[in-house]
C-alpha cells in the first residue's frame, strides 16, 4: 500500500477539485471541508512513510524507467509536501471564512485551490523532466485565475503579466527538456546526468535552458516583475499560497535539477552566478520593501528578497548550504503565509492597507498584529525562529567554504528585513494624532485571525524542532549526509 501513497496524494485533491468544478455552489461548504481533510490526511500519511522507511517510489503501469514513468518521494520532496500540507490546511481554514458559501467566487476559489494543491503534489512526486513540465503548467493554470478572484481591474494586468512570464518560462524549460531527450533518450531525472555531462555544447545549452526556465517561473530577479502586483492585489489566501508554496515549488525544482540531472554540468562558475542573482534578489527586494506604502506590497517585495536566500546554496553546494537553503524555504513558507493572512485581516478590517493610515490597530487587531510581528522574527532571522536556523546554516556554510562575501549578504539582508518589518509595526501600533480609521468591515473572527497566529507560532517553533526535519531532509544528494 505504501508505494501507492504518492498517487493517492495527487489523486485526492485533483478529484476533489474536479467535483467542486462540476457541482459548483451545490457542493459548498461540505465538499471542500471533506476534500481538505482527505488531502491533508493522504499527504501526512505519505510524509510519515518517508520518515519511517525512506524513499517511496512506484513505477506507473508496472513499467520501470526509462520506458515507464516513476513517481517517487525522497526527503526533499517529503519536506515540501509537509510545508504544502501545513500551509494548505491553515490557508483553507482562513478561506472558509472569506470564501464562504455566500461569496460569489467561492465555488471558483475552491475548485482552483484544490487543483493547485494537487498540481503542487504532482510537482513534488514527479521523477522525470516532462512530468515536471506538466506539473509546472498545471500550477500556472490554477494559480493565475486565482489572482483574478479579488475583483478589481488592476488584478487583470497583474494576472496577464503573470501569464506572460509563466508561458515564457515554460517554453524555455520545454526547449531544455527537448534537447535533453535528444541527448539521453530518456527524461528520468536520475538517468540523464551522464548524457548531459558528455553532451558538450548541447548538454550545456540544455542545462542553461532548464535553469533559466525555472528562474523565470520562480520570479527570481530580474524575472520578478509580475510578482509584487499579483501577490499584492490578490485575495489574502491566494497571496499566501502563491508566496509560500507556488514560487517555492519552482525553487524546489531548481534544487532538484541541480543535484540530479545537472550534477555533471553544474560548474562552480554557474553556481557563483546563481549566488550573485540570489544576492541581487535579497538586496533589491529588501530595499523595495522598505520603500512601499502598502502593507501587502511590503510583504510581496519581501518574498522577492527571501527567495534569494535559497539561491545561496549554489555557490557553496555543501551539506550545510543544502540544509540551510531547504530549511529557509520551509521557514519562509510558514512565516510568509502568516504575514499575508495577517495583512489580509488588516485590509478586511480597515478597507485599505496604506501604511501611513494604519494607526492604533493594536487593540482591534491584536491577534493579527501579534501574528505579523511573530512571523517577522523568522523573516529577520532572529533566534529562536526557523529563519534563524536557516540563516545560521547558510552563514556556517559560507565560512566553511571561505566565501565570506555571502556572510555580508546574509547580514545586510537581515538588517534590511528589520527595517521594513519595524516600519510596518511602527505605523500599526502608532496612536493618534493621525487619520481616523473608518472601519467599513467587521473585525476578523477566529477563523481569520488564528490561522495566521498558528502559522507564526510554527515559524518560531521551527527554530526549536529543527533536528527531526533536517533528518527527514537527509544529506546533500551525491554528497556527505
Amino acid at each position: 500500500m505504501t508505494e501507492f501513497l504518492p498517487v493517492i496524494a495527487v489523486f485526492v485533491p485533483f478529484l476533489a477539485g474536479i467535483v467542486q468544478f462540476l457541482f459548483g455552489p451545490r457542493a459548498l461548504p461540505w465538499w471542500p471541508l471533506l476534500a481538505v481533510a482527505a488531502t491533508v490526511a493522504s499527504s501526512l500519511w505519505l510524509v510519515a512513510a518517508v520518515a519511517q522507511g525512506g524513499e517511496v517510489s512506484q513505477p506507473l503501469g508496472g513499467w520501470d524507467a526509462p520506458l515507464g514513468i516513476e513517481v517517487r518521494v525522497d526527503g526533499l520532496a517529503a519536506v515540501m509536501l509537509l510545508l504544502t500540507t501545513v500551509v494548505g490546511a491553515l490557508v483553507s481554514v482562513h478561506a472558509f471564512a472569506t470564501f464562504h458559501r455566500g461569496h460569489p467566487s467561492a465555488s471558483h476559489y475552491w475548485a482552483l485551490w484544490l487543483l493547485l494543491w494537487g498540481s503542487l503534489n504532482v510537482l513534488f512526486v514527479s521523477g522525470d523532466l516532462f512530468n515536471l513540465y506538466v506539473a509546472l503548467e498545471l500550477v500556472s493554470l490554477a494559480a493565475i485565475p486565482m489572482v483574478l478572484l479579488a475583483g478589481p481591474a488592476k488584478t487583470v494586468s497583474a494576472a496577464l503579466a503573470y501569464l506572460h512570464f509563466a508561458l515564457f518560462g515554460s517554453l524555455v524549460y520545454l526547449a531544455g527538456v527537448a534537447i535533453t531527450y535528444g541527448l539521453a533518450g530518456s527524461l528520468d531525472l536520475r538517468l540523464v546526468a551522464d548524457a548531459l555531462a558528455d553532451g558538450g555544447f548541447a548538454g550545456s545549452l540544455a542545462a542553461a535552458l532548464l535553469i533559466t526556465g525555472v528562474l523565470v517561473k520562480a520570479a527570481i530577479v530580474p524575472f520578478h516583475i509580475w510578482l509584487p502586483a499579483a501577490h499584492g492585489n490578490a485575495p489574502a489566501v491566494v497571496s499566501a499560497a502563491l508566496s509560500a508554496l507556488v514560487v517555492k515549488a519552482c525553487v524546489y525544482l531548481l534544487l532538484r535539477l541541480w543535484t540530479e540531472p545537472l550534477a555533471g554540468v553544474a560548474a562552480p562558475q554557474i553556481g557563483q552566478m546563481l549566488g550573485a542573482v540570489g544576492a541581487a534578489a535579497i538586496l533589491y527586494g529588501s530595499i523595495q520593501a522598505c520603500r512601499q506604502e502598502r502593507l501587502k506590497l511590503v510583504v510581496a517585495y519581501s518574498t522577492v528578497a527571501q527567495l534569494g536566500y535559497m539561491l545561496l546554496f549554489f555557490p557553496m553546494a555543501s551539506a550545510l548550504a543544502w540544509e540551510g537553503a531547504v530549511y529557509h524555504g520551509l521557514a519562509h513558507g510558514v512565516a510568509k503565509a502568516a504575514l499575508f493572512l495577517a495583512a489580509g485581516n488588516v485590509l478586511a478590517y480597515v478597507g485599505h492597507d496604506r501604511l501611513r493610515e494604519l494607526r492604533g490597530l493594536d487593540r482591534p487587531l491584536s491577534v493579527s498584529l501579534f501574528a505579523f510581528a511573530l512571523a517577522s522574527v523568522s523573516i529577520m532571522g532572529l533566534p529562536p525562529s526557523g529563519g534563524f536556523i536557516a540563516k545560521w546554516l547558510l552563514l556556517s556554510a559560507a565560512l566553511e567554504s571561505g566565501q565570506w562575501w555571502w556572510v555580508a549578504v546574509l547580514l545586510v539582508g537581515g538588517l534590511l528585513a528589520a527595517v521594513y518589518v519595524f516600519r510596518v509595526l511602527r505605523f500599526a501600533f502608532l496612536q493618534a494624532p493621525g487619520p481616523v480609521i473608518e472601519r467599513p468591515g467587521p473585525a476578523p473572527g477566529p477563523l481569520m485571525a488564528w490561522p495566521a497566529m498558528i502559522l507564526a507560532l510554527l515559524a518560531v517553533a521551527l527554530g526549536l524542532t529543527s533536528a527531526p526535519l533536517l533528518e527527514l531532509l537527509g544529506g546533500l544528494p551525491g554528497g556527505t549526509p
